[in-house]
């Protein structure tokens, strides 16, 4: 990255003047590293390729540089940037003060290119240290690292899915932060049911199409961020068949490359949203005067689904890693407080009236929150980080072990969904518990979690409501290469609960372990009775229900997995040593979570195995109250 770039860049930003123009986002770098370094083991990738160029010490330095970055640049603009808002001026919209030099900022320093194959300039370092520049970035300003984040998306899709021409034109552009991408696939009447799109795209040779039709709820649709932004449009061509198989994907430039003006892409409109106010939210018109021109991503029409679905997982998981973002950010501001906001006496001396106050965090309920939000917040990333490290893993042995890096794919289309759900619905009950240890000033936009948690409700609603992330487990995944691809999860996890089911300090909870599996392994066959006794209202009905399980079953496993290193290392250092008391968190953020969530997961399949149907069997008038 770019220091000098860096330090120049940093006297603007300390000269913004606006309202509540300070840094509130915390992050746990020290937990950060623990996963990396010591529970998955970065460093025996890195030296070799394709991380031939990255030590352990260079991603110590990003991590330090990157967190100093995130709060001296996008930290102060994250509340100013929510007040301010998006605001439509002439046909183009505006972010607010201080996001252009920071999209410079962002680019000049080199965060985004970390993991950019060096073919479009970038630093070839692993996608696991891209997954956590997006938490730091995501979770100081996610209005903001909104932008950037789709845009990285759109390069990607492009460099995979892209004619060699297409890759030259576009994909250092959008990497390097020239151009901005969205990804349009929504539109008025059609909601989750893209199958139903009816943006029309007419053939006019050499590989370019007229675009006609109207897109809504696009993030990042215009922005004053970049130079151009290049949208990626799904249309229906002339003929094609109806739902998705008939879809084509297209990239549509709003301004024409050659310099000519604009490419007929009108912004109709921006929505007035509860959250992530300085990311812009547009209606966009493609062809309102017939002169839209975009061209065919590839070279095959109606491929269109397919190539979305590449551009709609890297979103997915990005919307998990804003989830884990605000919510450790939430979690740590409340713990702050917890330390020092002075209330009551212990409850030891509560018939003492002239007892001393004492922090709130000496209270067993407020405890109760604050380990409650600490064990799944730290679960949630160890989930990410797992996650991007089948990843790199994969990218690592594709050519000399096919069948190994077909492993950790596996793993990594089935983590998706876990993570995209999961995570985003845990940020908005963790901000929201957040909000509570606080108390009344929690409610108080003096705070920060209160915007974090009007931030965080978008998450469990776009790309792919969690529902539809349900279902994609449950009818895609579960069922892969014949289930191959969820035995091998469970085989994992069963491994581990045989190794440790009688170590001395968590044995128990690793034993409830094995029966979470157990009771998830019997539900998902549950599940393919269903399918195979034509029972299918029964799949829907219970979808969003077994995700919740198979969340809770691989965070239980990360946590306790973490733990049994943590006591391991923890019985090496003296008793006087800082680390003492970060692996005593360790286990017991585990622990609490086997004995207080996990059980949940056998309560569950028991639900599911009654296979109740009064949710299918009310009559829909008898909704109505009266």
């Amino acid at each position: 990255m770019n220091e000098d770039s860096f330090t120049e860049q940093r006297g603007f930003f300390h000269g913004v003047e606006m309202s509540r123009a300070i840094n509130r986002y915390k992050a746990d770098l020290r937990h950060v590293r623990f996963l990396l370094f010591e529970q998955f083991r970065l460093q025996d990738m890195l030296g070799k390729a394709p991380y031939s160029d990255w030590s352990r010490e260079d991603v110590d330095m990003v991590l330090d540089e990157l967190y100093k970055w995130t709060c001296e640049v996008l930290g102060p603009l994250n509340a100013a940037g929510d007040a301010q808002g998006c605001t439509l001026q002439d046909g183009k919209v505006k972010t607010p003060k201080g996001f252009p030099e920071a999209w410079r900022s962002l680019y000049e320093a080199g965060w985004r290119s970390l993991a950019v194959s060096d073919e479009f300039g970038g630093q070839n370092g692993p996608y696991t240290l891209h997954t956590l520049m997006e938490e730091f970035c995501s979770g100081a300003n996610t209005a903001f690292t909104m932008y950037a984040g789709l845009t990285h998306g759109v390069a990607e899709l492009i460099a995979e899915h892209g004619t060699p021409e297409q890759r030259s034109t576009y994909c250092s552009k959008l990497f390097n932060g020239e151009f901005s991408g969205t990804m349009c696939l929504t539109e008025p009447h059609a909601g989750s049911d893209v199958g139903a799109n009816s943006t029309r795209a007419t053939p006019i040779g050499d590989g370019k199409y007229k675009i006609e039709g109207t897109k809504i709820f696009i993030s990042g649709g215009d922005a004053d961020v970049a130079g151009n932004v290049i949208h990626t449009v799904l249309a229906r061509t002339e003929d094609a068949p109806s739902g998705t198989r008939g879809l084509s994907l297209f990239i549509v430039p709003r301004d024409r490359l050659d310099g000519s003006g604009s490419n007929d892409v009108s912004v109709t409109g921006i929505e007035h949203k509860m959250g992530i106010n300085g990311s812009s939210t547009c209606m966009l018109t493609f062809g309102e005067n017939g002169e839209c021109i975009g061209e065919l991503i590839g070279t095959e029409e109606q491929r269109g689904i397919r190539q979305m679905f590449f551009l709609m997982n890297v979103a997915r998981i990005g919307v998990g890693i804003q989830g884990l973002s605000v919510a450790s950010s939430a979690y740590l501001n409340a713990l702050e407080y917890a330390k020092e906001r002075r209330q009551g006496s212990n409850i030891r001396s509560w018939k003492d009236a002239d007892a001393p106050r004492v922090p709130i965090i000496e209270h067993p309920d407020v405890r109760r929150m604050l380990i409650d939000m600490k064990s799944r917040v730290e679960g949630i990333r160890a989930l990410a980080i797992k996650l991007a490290m089948h990843i790199d893993k994969a990218r690592a042995i594709q050519d000399s072990d096919p069948d190994a890096a077909a492993y950790h794919q596996g793993q990594v289309d089935l983590l998706v969904p876990i993570l995209k759900a999961y995570g985003s619905d845990q940020a908005f009950a963790i901000c929201a518990t957040a909000i509570q240890v606080l108390g009344g000033a929690g409610y108080l936009k003096d705070h920060p979690i209160e915007q974090y948690t009007r931030d965080a409700k978008i998450f469990s609603i776009y790309e792919g409501t969690n529902h539809i992330q349900a279902l994609d487990l449950v009818g895609r995944k579960l069922g892969k290469h014949g289930g191959a691809t969820y035995q091998a999860f469970a085989k994992d996890v069963n491994a581990f609960v045989s190794g440790h089911k009688e170590h001395p300090e968590i044995g128990d909870a690793v034993v409830e372990l094995g029966s979470a599996v157990e009771a998830l392994s019997g539900t998902a066959m549950r599940f393919l009775g269903w399918f195979r006794s034509r029972r299918v209202d029964m799949v829907p009905l219970a979808a969003n229900r077994f995700l919740e399980m198979m969340a809770e079953t691989t965070v239980a496993w990360l946590l306790l997995e973490g733990a049994v290193i943590a006591e391991k290392a923890s019985a090496e250092l003296a008793e006087s040593h800082a680390d003492k008391a970060f692996y005593a968190g360790r286990k017991y953020a585990a622990v609490y979570f086997a004995r207080n969530v996990l059980p949940g997961v056998r309560h569950k399949a028991q639900i599911l195995s009654g296979e109740d149907t009064s949710v299918l069997d009310i009559p829909e008038a008898a909704f109505v109250a009266g």
